[in-house]
């Protein structure tokens, strides 16, 4: 993604447009426009044919983003589990793992950053009906896996709204959802979390559309992303109005949710009656 946005950043600053960008490398607009994203592995010789065409003569700054393009070829750690996923997940996870900044709205299930080993598997196993044992569990490690963003030394801020309706929905026993709860009250509590919940009493919302993500990154020059899962795919949009709609209604969501303090006390209640 870095590597793109400095690409789209040359070529508009010298006023090529996508479609030129790509004949000069033999490839059409949109793959132009999905190398700008991010969305795929980069050939040398086709970055080295767009900092020519773009007019990058200096030696040291060809070779600092020819470099870039290798480490973007490197497969991330999550590759291995590309057996068990879902083809468009990979990229979710690599952008959640180069992430600042997270802010989600939930309301099927406990967003998977902080599931408990149990509740992950509950969720997968639903998720995967049919699947080997062997590929639930190793769908539940790389759960687990992802979860260290969350306390390793640059780990990223975590804004999260869970809708009552994903505590209150059973996955596993009633031991798996007890955990899970306290699960939630211990993390809540960790200093770059901040979870809320949005309970029922409160009616309609601005998240009436659904779950969504937004991910926004230390580089200056990548825009946030949103990222909404579907049934048999993913939308990954970036365009600033699109990005600007979402954010509003995450905005609405914190606003109208009870602060950490009140959620807090809301899942202690949640747990005196499970």
């Amino acid at each position: 993604m870095l590597l793109g946005s400095q690409l789209r950043r040359l070529r508009e600053a010298r006023g090529i447009t996508r479609e030129a960008a790509g004949y000069s490398i033999r490839a059409s607009e949109s793959k132009i426009s999905r190398m700008e994203l991010g969305r795929v592995s980069f050939k040398t010789r086709d970055v080295e044919d767009l900092l020519t065409l773009y007019g990058i003569t200096d030696e040291a700054e060809r070779i600092s983003l020819l470099s870039l393009a290798k480490e973007a070829n490197v497969a991330g750690w999550w590759h291995s589990y590309s057996d068990v996923l879902p083809s468009w997940f990979p990229t979710y996870v690599g952008l959640e793992g180069a992430a600042s900044l997270i802010r989600a709205y939930e309301v099927q299930f406990v967003h998977g950053l902080l599931q408990t080993e149990a509740y992950a598997r509950a969720v997968v196993r639903r998720g995967m009906k049919g699947a080997s044992e062997a590929d639930v569990e190793r769908r539940v490690a790389l759960r687990l896996e992802r979860q260290k963003y969350l306390v390793n030394e640059n780990a990223p801020d975590f804004h999260i709204v869970l809708d009552e309706a994903a505590l209150r929905r059973p996955y596993g026993d009633r031991e798996v959802m007890r955990e899970q709860l306290q699960h939630l009250i211990e993390v809540s509590e960790h200093p770059n979390v901040r979870l809320q919940i949005m309970p029922f009493g409160f009616g309609g919302h601005s998240g009436e559309s659904g779950a969504f993500t937004v991910l926004s990154f230390p580089e200056s020059d990548l825009s946030d992303v949103v990222y909404l899962e579907q049934l048999t795919s993913a939308l990954y949009l970036d365009k600033a109005e699109d990005v600007a709609q979402y954010e509003k209604a995450l905005k609405e969501l914190q606003q109208d949710s009870p602060g950490p303090d009140e959620s807090r006390d809301l899942l202690r209640g949640l747990l005196q009656l499970s």
